[in-house]
């Protein structure tokens, strides 16, 4: 992607959960985007108190046809123009999603290279955390116009529907995915002790790795898809994005577990959005498609 024109649309609109304590959802992606400097559009799909893994949460979900009002005031939206891109995570329920499909298309007319970022929240290394119609329709209507997608390794796993015991298989569920652009989150590293983040697209497999950390706070992949669409947006190359995406929410995750935080702290560790410091290791992959190295 070419540098950024100073005039291109930079409002994200984000759609996720929210919660009234805590870095999850679109506490997380809200507030990296706007740490770096893009203005945010962000509707909650759900509203809890904190994240469900701290116990007991009261679950609100807006009514699916006051959703689908908001999100069809928001296509009508005279400010439409300045949006150069979605990102959609978790889901309240599986109707949400066709409303989420019906305002990336206008922005898209709107703006033809408008990005959409489909982070495709449905569970982890227990399995599915959201119904599974939720999860099909993530599957099945967001993720085949998405120009980006983010899932985390399980998540892949279950929208290919078999198990993905290696880098190998892996790289070619994400290929199968449909996404030109694939970003894999807890992939298997080939670093004693560590994980990675894999990235794919049309010609390049690559793997950014970092030591381990047992027991993170959540949110990770929130944080991640945001940063990596900022980077995105921001012009940066894709083998560059990748990097500095993986040390700042690295940086970020070791400084909150160091202090023993049950939350990610980004407003403590602001800086690392936009100037981490740790060091991760990037490999270039072989890539299927390619006959020889990225």
């Amino acid at each position: 992607m070419s540098a950024e024109k100073p005039d291109a649309p930079r409002a994200v609109i984000v759609i996720s959960s929210h919660v009234a304590r805590g870095s999850v959802g679109n506490r997380a992606a809200v507030f990296a985007l706007e740490t770096l400097g893009f203005p945010v559009w962000a509707v909650p799909t759900v509203i809890l108190p904190w994240h469900p893994g701290h116990g007991r949460a009261t679950r609100i979900v807006p009514p699916l046809d006051q959703f689908k009002a908001l999100m069809a005031d928001l296509e009508r939206a005279p400010w439409l123009g300045e949006v150069g891109a979605v990102l959609s995570g978790y889901l309240g329920e599986a109707g949400q999603a066709e409303a989420v499909a019906s305002l990336v298309a206008a922005v898209k007319a709107k703006t033809p290279d408008a990005v959409y970022i489909c982070d495709p929240v449905m569970g982890d290394s227990g399995g599915l955390y959201v119904p599974e119609p939720t999860a099909a329709a993530m599957r099945d209507r967001l993720m085949p116009i998405a120009d980006i997608a983010t899932p985390n390794r399980y998540e892949l796993e279950w929208m290919a529907g078999a198990p993905l015991p290696d880098l190998k298989s892996v790289i070619a569920a994400a290929l199968h995915a449909g996404p030109p652009t694939m970003l894999v989150t807890s992939a298997q590293s080939m670093m004693t002790g560590g994980t990675g983040n894999l990235l794919l697209d049309g010609t390049q497999a690559l793997l950014a790795e970092h030591r381990l950390i047992d027991k993170p706070p959540n949110g990770l992949g929130d944080l991640t898809a945001a940063v990596y669409l900022a980077r995105i947006l921001s012009g940066q190359p894709a083998i560059k994005a990748l990097q500095s995406t993986t040390a700042a929410v690295y940086e970020i995750l070791a400084r909150t577990a160091k202090r023993g935080g049950d939350e990610l702290q980004l407003e403590t560790d602001a800086q690392s959005l936009s100037h981490p410091m740790a060091m991760v290791q990037l490999r270039h992959l072989t890539h299927p498609g390619r006959d020889r190295r990225a």
